[in-house]
C-alpha cells in the first residue's frame, strides 16, 4: 500500500498540471487529504462511484504518460547515479588526501562535488 500511495504521489508530482481541475481536485482529496471516496462524493454532491470513476480515469491518464515518457523510472536511475557519483568523489577526495595532496585535484573534486549536490536537489 505504501508503494502505491508513493508510485501516485509521484505521478502526480511529474503530470498532475496535465489533469482536469476536477480529476486534480479529487486526486489530491483522495491520496494527499486522505479523504474517503465517501467523503469526496459528500462534499461535491455525487456518488461513491463518481468520485471513484474520476480517480480511476486520472490514475490511468497518468500511469499511461509515464508508460510513454518514462520520466519518473528516468529520474530515479539518475538520482542512484548521481549517488554514485557522490560516493565517487569522496573516494576521490580520501585518496588525494592520503596519497597525492593535489591542490589542483581537490580544487576539481570540490566542484564535481557541488555540482552533483545541486542535481540531487533538484
Amino acid at each position: 500500500m505504501k508503494n502505491q500511495a508513493y508510485r501516485m504521489a509521484m505521478l502526480y508530482d511529474f503530470y498532475g498540471d496535465l489533469l482536469t481541475d476536477r480529476q486534480k481536485e479529487f486526486y489530491d482529496l483522495y491520496y494527499n487529504e486522505d479523504l474517503s471516496l465517501a467523503e469526496i462524493a459528500e462534499n461535491y454532491g455525487i456518488t461513491r462511484q463518481g468520485v471513484r470513476d474520476v480517480i480511476v480515469r486520472a490514475e490511468a491518464y497518468l500511469t499511461e504518460i509515464e508508460d510513454k515518457t518514462g520520466l519518473i523510472r528516468r529520474f530515479h536511475t539518475m538520482q542512484s547515479q548521481l549517488g554514485e557519483i557522490a560516493d565517487c568523489i569522496r573516494q576521490v577526495t580520501d585518496l588525494n588526501d592520503k596519497r597525492l595532496g593535489s591542490d589542483e585535484l581537490e580544487v576539481l573534486a570540490s566542484r564535481i562535488q557541488s555540482l552533483t549536490d545541486k542535481l540531487i536537489q533538484e
